[in-house]
């Protein structure tokens, strides 16, 4: 995938890339060239979606390790996707993944009992 790519390349050259609603954040300015630009402008959708991504599955993370007696947890994300909810699941000391789900089949209560059966394993 391009845009993991990419931002491997910024961390690689000591370069924060983060993102901000539709934007894109770099720092430090004095290391961000033309060429760069415009790569970044290239795949600029594909960027943000893996940032925002990664911050889900770190806050997933976070919520587990603060919470030494869960066995899991779930971001439910509304936002980042026009059609679909998007789940990030953390189960401890196994995996995480993410679902989508299409917003107009989407059941909180369901998910909620799903897991609370621990279903989801």
């Amino acid at each position: 995938m391009e845009a993991t790519k990419i931002i491997e390349y910024l961390r690689e050259r000591n370069l924060t890339v983060k993102a901000d609603g539709d934007f894109l954040e770099l720092s430090p300015p004095e290391k961000i060239t033309d060429e760069l630009i415009q790569r970044l402008k290239k795949y600029k959708s594909e960027i943000i979606a893996e940032l925002k991504r990664e911050e889900r599955r770190l806050k997933v993370l976070a919520m587990l390790a603060e919470n030494p007696d869960s066995q899991r947890a779930i971001i439910t994300d509304l936002d980042s996707d026009p059609d679909n909810v998007i789940l990030t699941i953390a189960i401890r000391d196994q995996h995480t993944f993410e679902m989508q789900i299409l917003k107009d089949k989407y059941d909180a209560f369901m998910v909620l009992e799903l897991t609370q059966k621990g279903a989801i394993q």
